[in-house]
C-alpha cells in the first residue's frame, strides 16, 4: 500500500499538495511515483508563469511512460526545486519530501476540490480493480 499522509491535500491525477502560509507545495504522490517505475527526466514550468487549475505544468518521465503533472490550483509558480531536475530519483526516494516539485502562489479566482487523505485512498484503491 502506498503511503498516504494525512496531513496533506490531493488530486485524483495524484498530485500532492502541502498548504504553508500563503503558499502551496506539489508534488506527485508516492502511488503515482511506484506505479511510473524508476524516474529519468523531470520538466518543470519556469518561475513567475501562471497556470489555471487543471493545466498541465509538468512532465515526469520513468522508464516506463511518461506523465503529465497538472496544477492543482490557479496560481503563479513562485518556485521550483532544481534537485529533481538534475536528480529525478529524488521523487522516487522521497515523493513527499526531498521530490517536491513546485511552489505556487494560488489565485483567489476558484476554489480546487482537493481530497483529503481517506478519499484519496479510495481513489487508488479503486484503480487497483
Amino acid at each position: 500500500m502506498s503511503k498516504i499522509p494525512p496531513q496533506l491535500q490531493y488530486t485524483k491525477t495524484h498530485e500532492w499538495i502541502k498548504k504553508e502560509n500563503e503558499m502551496l507545495t506539489i508534488g506527485i504522490t508516492d502511488h503515482a511515483q511506484t506505479m511510473l517505475g524508476d524516474l529519468v527526466y523531470v520538466e518543470l514550468p519556469e518561475l513567475e508563469s501562471n497556470f489555471e487549475m487543471g493545466q498541465e505544468c509538468a512532465v515526469v518521465e520513468s522508464v516506463k511512460a511518461a506523465a503529465d503533472i497538472y496544477c492543482p490550483v490557479p496560481g503563479e509558480i513562485i518556485e521550483i526545486n532544481d534537485a529533481v531536475i538534475e536528480n529525478p530519483q529524488l521523487i522516487n526516494e522521497d515523493p513527499y519530501g526531498k521530490g517536491w516539485l513546485v511552489r505556487v502562489r494560488p489565485f483567489d479566482r476558484q476554489k480546487p476540490e482537493l481530497l483529503n487523505a481517506d478519499e484519496y485512498t479510495k481513489v487508488v484503491a479503486s484503480e487497483a480493480h
